[in-house]
């Protein structure tokens, strides 16, 4: 690979790009009995306080058969103490992986915040029951769009997705029920860590971790930054 030779290729001095974060630390004393408790808490925050576009995007991180990663984000739709659920299309590349190999990694950046929700755990499709009753709640829109694309595959252009669309918008008007795809439905992320991280003053952030202990308890330890 030829060196980049160009100053005006990178604009930027990335080795000097940094923030000081100086927001209040994260203490112990000052966590939820549960993991999901305390995200409930931050999410909160990130909500109404945290000036975040999407505060529920987060990055899926899955890996295939041979162990190699792929990172996408999609939006959290729903959390309580079983977990963290999503929906996507089965057949897509995060939905073909998590068959294989159930084990996934959720990642919260909420960088305006200088904090990070990291949740690693294991991956259990929902109920059918559970699938259509969110499928009814999406834009008339965004149930076309669940039939018309067959997510993560090679498509010809831009027109043929266009064109499915059309053909699902002329079958299925404005008003009438679509029928919820088949390859189409939830994951629910069953933790088995997860990762509270806030910004400190030079680079000594705090980084509290509740692990799930075989009896159903959750134990914190805290991580070296």
């Amino acid at each position: 690979m030829a060196a980049v030779t160009d100053r005006d290729a990178v604009p930027f001095d990335l080795a000097s790009m940094r923030k000081q974060y100086r927001a209040e630390g994260l203490s112990e004393s000052e966590l939820a009995a549960t993991p999901l408790e305390q995200f409930a808490r931050w999410f909160k925050q990130a909500a109404t306080e945290g000036g975040l576009f999407e505060p529920n995007a987060m990055v899926v991180s899955t890996a295939d058969a041979e162990g190699r990663p792929s990172s996408r984000t999609v939006l959290l739709k729903h959390f309580d103490e079983r977990g963290f659920v999503f929906y996507t299309n089965y057949e897509s590349r995060k939905g073909r992986e998590l068959s294989g190999n159930p084990h996934v990694s959720l990642l919260f950046p909420w960088h305006p915040m200088a904090r990070q929700v990291i949740v690693t755990g294991t991956a259990l499709r929902t109920g059918r029951d559970e699938t259509a009753g969110y499928f009814r709640t999406r834009p008339h829109g965004s149930q076309l769009g669940a039939w018309a694309s067959a997510q993560s595959s090679v498509v010809a252009d831009r027109n043929a997705l266009d064109a499915a669309y059309a053909g699902l918008a002329a079958r299925y008007p404005e008003g009438e029920q679509v029928p919820v795809p088949p390859h189409w439905g939830g994951f629910r992320v069953v933790p088995d860590a997860v990762e509270f991280w806030q910004g400190r003053e030079n680079r000594l952030h705090d980084r509290l971790r509740y692990v799930a202990g075989p009896d159903g308890e959750w134990r914190v330890e805290r991580l070296a930054p």
